[in-house]
């Protein structure tokens, strides 16, 4: 396993949660671990996963819906990436995945589609009751 999602689970409108990505073995050594982009995407039955946020070494992008509420953030460290959800509505219900693209040594955009990225994580559900 590369890429571990974990930190789903149900909750009420307006609350928080926030979702790790741990990255384990040779593709995801802590010295590498910084320059690879990590996304968060989702999914709801019967449509299109969606990309929610990413952050490269120095940049971040989010879709409009969640600016302002999510933020990812990561620990070189601990070979972890977050998703904090603030305000969350019954629209963020979702499976949410976490995914990497790299590493990536050179100036560079972030990349918003599902083919962009190499690695992904197994998926934790949130829930978002009204």
């Amino acid at each position: 396993v590369q890429l571990q999602a974990s930190g789903g689970g149900l909750v009420q409108a307006g609350d928080s949660l926030r979702l790790s990505c741990a990255g384990s073995g040779r593709k995801f050594k802590p010295y590498l671990f910084d320059y690879y982009d990590m996304a968060w995407f989702r999914q709801t039955p019967g449509k299109e996963r969606e990309f929610v946020g990413a952050i490269s070494r120095s940049d971040s992008s989010y879709i409009d819906s969640v600016k302002g509420r999510f933020a990812i953030s990561r620990d070189t460290a601990g070979n972890t990436v977050y998703l904090q959800m603030n305000s969350l509505k019954p629209e963020d219900t979702a499976v949410y995945y976490c995914a990497g693209r790299g590493p990536i040594y050179i100036a560079h955009a972030i990349l918003t589609t599902v083919d962009a990225y190499d690695y992904w994580g197994q998926g934790t559900l949130v829930t978002v009751s009204s």
